[in-house]
């Protein structure tokens, strides 16, 4: 399994152990990828994962999700919203889950989605 793959996995087991349910892992539609979309009761979270062995130039992905990345991520959040209608009116929540070498998570709110 590909370094990126089993941090999302990571990831996702993560959030599952917080009563989040997962309800979709790598998402694709014509406007990008949603790494991970997960919900609880009346709630949507979605998470973008970056994994990086070490901290680097991108500060450990960090500098990876900019606004043409939030902007990606925004439609590709209205489309799947669009194929999951019963979803519609939850609260959106969207993270960015950075995972290094060690498989420590650090997570930073994604605002101003879109």
């Amino acid at each position: 399994m590909a370094w990126g793959a089993e941090a999302e996995a990571q990831v996702a087991v993560l959030l599952c152990r917080r009563q989040w349910r997962l309800l979709d892992c790598n998402w694709c539609c014509r406007w990008g990828e949603l790494d991970l979309v997960l919900a609880k009761p009346q709630r949507l979270l979605l998470v973008e994962v970056k994994a990086r062995r070490r901290w680097g130039l991108d500060h450990g992905g960090l500098l990876a999700c900019g606004p043409r990345k939030r902007c990606r991520l925004a439609r590709a959040l209205r489309c799947w919203l669009a194929a999951h209608p019963s979803y519609a009116f939850h609260s959106i929540e969207a993270h960015l889950a950075l995972v290094d070498g060690e498989g420590q998570v650090r997570w930073f709110p994604l605002e101003h989605l879109g």
